[in-house]
Formats: structure tokens, C-alpha cells, sequence
């Protein structure tokens, strides 16, 4: 039997602890995560997008109805996004800010923040089609970030954020349901295997990028269930409006490809910690048997009809009675709640990792 590295026996045991003591964490002695760092999409995008010119905004109402004060802050829902739950979680601060926030001060900087930006992808072409921040650029505004933290803390303080501080990447969804199946651009030259295998080949690169600017513990997601968004079911689910199985089966060939291919880089750079979390089992189980979690509704949005509206389609729009009955806020995001619900599975995961 292979023995855990002490690194990474020490911070899977600050995450058993974790789960023991509840969501506010005190850390174990000689265990620390003093920073949350995010790229991605609109998953976990806490208002970069803001400050873009880009369709792919939500800085309106009916977006952060439960947010703090019921204020639309550019997160693609109707309160809190992953990004601000896992530091919540994890005691760090209430809210992960967007990094082009200029009101951004040291602490800010010190204890994380968030690069992501809606509609980006691990393709860059999704980002391009939508006038967004590729991942890429979000790496350029990483490097940024380092010489920021380097100013206020010098190179030791670098380091030792970098060591400890846990990075996620959550992206992908918008590769395949809108690059791959709603434009021709990518289908000209890729089947479905073989864009996955481009996709997978871009998330590693990213992965290695990381890595080579002396981040440690990295964490990637899955896929979630495209096929089974109300936007996808909507398009192409026909009248029953039922799950798009291509949508889904594509993911699904990722998520095998990408989580195969995370394994190998955790054998290749022997001094990180890198996680593979599934994001699309039990989602899939929120959708297929809402009851079980609580919910009622599975198929559509709390926005409008539900079926059809995000972002400029959703404002203004009336929205569900009780948003708690709701997977989905919009047509292509889920609500706080379920968010919720996924941040504890996502802790839960990074403990059984090994």
C-alpha cells in the first residue's frame, strides 16, 4: 500500500477536522489555508464580469435578490456563488471579491480572490465568442496578482500563500453546450472525442501553469450534467423537454478524460496536491429526484419561466415564490441552496480524494 505524502496526510486531516467541527472551521495546529483562489466561469464568477464589455452579465435584478441586502453584484445567481461558500466554509471571509474590483485592499488580496469570468472555458474560442476573459487572460491577471502580494509581503509571503492556499478552477460547461453543439466553429474540425481530448489537453497546460508559478494545492472540477440545464432542455430536449443525452454523454467522456489525466500530473509533480472534483453525480441526483434534497422543482429556473432565461434574457423578470423549492436559478445556474449543498459534497470529496 502506497503511503501518503505528510503534506498531503497533514491537509486531508485539516479537512476531516473540518467536516467534524461545521462550517465555520478552526483550524488544526500547523495547518492553514490563508487563501481561497478561483478561476473559471460563471459558476463561481463573483463580478469580473462587470467591468467587460460582454452579453454575459447579471449586475441587474433579479440576480442577488438574497444576496446581502438584496443586491445584484454581478454573481450568476440569486445570492452567494460557490466561490463565496468555500471561504465561508472554510473561515477565511463571508465573500471571495472579483480581483478587478478597485476597491480591493491588502487583506483583500492576502486571504484570496476570484479571476473567474462568465462564459469562459477551458477553450479559449468560448471565451473569444463571448468577449470574455480566457482563461489565459486569466493567468496574465494572476501574474499580476503575484507581484501585488509581492509589494506587500515579499517573496516569503509569495511563497508560503502559494503553498497553502487552495486554488480552484471551475469551468467547461460552456465549451460543450454552446462552442461545440450551438456553433460550427469546433464541430468543422473535432468530433466529440477528440474535442474532449482538447479540452483536456487545455486543462492540464493550466493545471502545469499553476504549478511552474508555485501553486501547490489545485483543484479542478468536473462537468456538470449539461444536457440537463433547462436552457439545453428547453433547445434541444424537445416538447417533453428531457435531458440532451449527446450534451450529457460528452461531459461524461470528459470527466473520465480530464479526472485520468489529473491522476498522472499528481504523479508527474510529486509536490502538489491536485483534486479531482465531481460536480456532475450529484447534480444529476438534485435533477432527477429533487424531493430527496428538498427541492420541487428540477427542470427549470426560478426566473420567468425558467426555461429559457439567464443573464439579460432573466431581468427584471418576475421570479418563483419560493426560491428554496428551485434547483436552478436561471435557466442555466443553480441557486444558493444548491450550492450550498454542492460546497459541503466538494469538502467531502477533496477528504476521500486518495
Amino acid at each position: 500500500m502506497q503511503l501518503l505524502n505528510p503534506k498531503l496526510f497533514h491537509f486531508l486531516l485539516f479537512l476531516i477536522v473540518a467536516r467534524m467541527v461545521g462550517a465555520v472551521i478552526k483550524l488544526p495546529r500547523n495547518i492553514t489555508v490563508p487563501a481561497v483562489l478561483m478561476f473559471g466561469d460563471s459558476i463561481v464568477d463573483t463580478g469580473n464580469n462587470n467591468y467587460y464589455t460582454t452579453i454575459a452579465k447579471c449586475n441587474f435584478p433579479p440576480y442577488g435578490q438574497d444576496f446581502m441586502g438584496g443586491k445584484p453584484t454581478g454573481r450568476f445567481s440569486n445570492g452567494k456563488v460557490p466561490s463565496d461558500l468555500i471561504v465561508e466554509e472554510l473561515g477565511i471571509k463571508d465573500l471571495l471579491p472579483p480581483y478587478l474590483d478597485p476597491s480591493l485592499n491588502d487583506e483583500d488580496l492576502l486571504t484570496g480572490v476570484n479571476f473567474a469570468t462568465g462564459a469562459a472555458g477551458w477553450d479559449p474560442l468560448t471565451a473569444e465568442l463571448s468577449s470574455v476573459k480566457s482563461l489565459s487572460d486569466q493567468l496574465e491577471l494572476f501574474k499580476g496578482y503575484t507581484e501585488k502580494v509581492k509589494k506587500i509581503g515579499g517573496e516569503q509571503t509569495l511563497s508560503k500563500l502559494f503553498n497553502e492556499s487552495l486554488v480552484a478552477v471551475v469551468t467547461g460547461s460552456n465549451d460543450i453546450s454552446n462552442t461545440y453543439f450551438i456553433t460550427p466553429f469546433r464541430r468543422l474540425h473535432y468530433d466529440v472525442p477528440s474535442y474532449t481530448d482538447l479540452l483536456v489537453s487545455y486543462a492540464s497546460s493550466f493545471v502545469q501553469d499553476l504549478y511552474r508559478l508555485g501553486v501547490r494545492r489545485i483543484v479542478v472540477s468536473s462537468l456538470p450534467p449539461v444536457g440537463c440545464l433547462p436552457s439545453q432542455r428547453t433547445l434541444r430536449g424537445g416538447l417533453e423537454r428531457k435531458c440532451v443525452d449527446e450534451y450529457n454523454e460528452a461531459a461524461e467522456l470528459f470527466n473520465r478524460k480530464l479526472s485520468a489525466e489529473l491522476v498522472s500530473l499528481n504523479d508527474q509533480l510529486s509536490d502538489a496536491l491536485i483534486f479531482f472534483i465531481d460536480i456532475y453525480t450529484l447534480p444529476l441526483d438534485f435533477i432527477q429526484n429533487p424531493q430527496k434534497y428538498g427541492f420541487k422543482v428540477g427542470d427549470r429556473g426560478c426566473c420567468g419561466s425558467g426555461t429559457i432565461e439567464v443573464t439579460y434574457i432573466c431581468k427584471d423578470m418576475k421570479t418563483c415564490e419560493n426560491v428554496g423549492d428551485y434547483v436552478f436559478w436561471d435557466s442555466f445556474h443553480p441557486t444558493e441552496r444548491a450550492y450550498r449543498i454542492l460546497v459541503n459534497e466538494f469538502i467531502n470529496q477533496i477528504i476521500k480524494s486518495l
